[in-house]
């Protein structure tokens, strides 16, 4: 049985259900990597340049942590999903990273809107690669891909649920590898569920609203995933009683669109919180103290 490893860091928490599915339905056994940690962290520091964001770091580590463990590691290449529309640079050189960065065997993917390059054909493709049928490959990819909108239905009624909380309820804005990511996203949002506040996800949200929702923050931005987060901020500001924007240092295209939005979303408590390889958990916890206090105080309940 052929062995897809599966780095659990970037695009693995947007796409997760669609990779894990494409490969099972193809006879594979699929080995993710584990949850991130320091030691995951210290590997992909060695590998990345200085000036690598945080998340980009993590990626390397993970894929180092799967080298010799499967036959196949997955490492696409998104360079645009949507037509006139651009992801961060990384996600378009992934590939060529770590084909030069690390002495193992790499599945992928190439999806480029712009240039005719679609994610059906691009993952028969890869089926074929994997000695599959372009039927058994185009079998797997629908199957896949209906499981993947099945579950985002599903967590979009539960989150719909959870808008009707009396607790406070605050939108965390960031990308889904940050939100989940064992020491990006996951401590805050622990910290605010023991503190009795209800977290609301950007990622979890129908997309073909973007393009409508984002424009009331900017017309101009083209980074896809950056105008999902926008048109989740529009759509539901008006239903949560604060929003944190969450950074992984030095994210370029998260510093342009986070101060688009500090600058237009008015009425409500925003705060942005950067996190680096050096980041101090005490000085998070008191900016969070801190913000829910505000949030707390203005919706007339007791924090803790």
């Amino acid at each position: 049985m052929i062995t897809i490893g599966i780095p659990n860091a970037l695009l693995f928490h947007k796409y997760k259900n669609l990779w894990i599915n494409f490969f099972k339905e193809l006879g594979c056994e699929v080995i993710i990597s584990n949850k991130s940690n320091k030691k995951i962290l210290e590997e992909g520091c060695k590998y990345a340049q200085d000036e690598a964001c945080l998340s980009l770091k993590l990626y390397l580590g993970h894929v180092n942590s799967l080298i010799g463990k499967v036959d196949y590691i997955l490492v696409p290449r998104l360079v645009s999903i949507k037509k006139r529309e651009k992801l961060c640079t990384n996600f378009a050189l992934l590939y060529d990273l770590i084909h030069n960065t690390f002495q193992t065997k790499i599945i992928h993917y190439n999806v480029d809107i712009d240039k005719g390059i679609n994610e059906k054909d691009s993952f028969i493709q890869m089926g074929l690669e994997l000695g599959k049928s372009r039927h058994e490959s185009q079998k797997a990819y629908l199957k896949a891909k209906q499981i993947e909108k099945d579950i985002l239905n599903k967590k979009i009624k539960e989150q719909n649920l959870a808008l009707k909380s009396q607790q406070p309820k605050i939108l965390l804005v960031s990308h889904s590898y940050n939100l989940y990511d064992n020491l990006i996203g996951l401590p805050i949002i622990e910290y605010l569920k023991e503190n009795h506040i209800q977290p609301i996800y950007s990622d979890i949200y129908d997309n073909i609203k973007t393009n409508y929702e984002s424009s009331f923050i900017s017309h101009s931005i083209y980074w896809t995933y950056n105008k999902e987060l926008m048109g989740a901020i529009n759509h539901y500001k008006k239903y949560v009683d604060g929003i944190i924007l969450i950074t992984t240092f030095p994210c370029g295209p998260d510093s342009l669109s986070n101060e688009m939005i500090t600058k237009k979303v008015k009425d409500i408590p925003i705060i942005s919180i950067i996190i680096d390889e050096l980041n101090n958990s005490s000085g998070l916890i008191t900016r969070l103290e801190s913000f829910i206090d505000i949030i707390t105080m203005k919706k007339g309940v007791t924090h803790g």
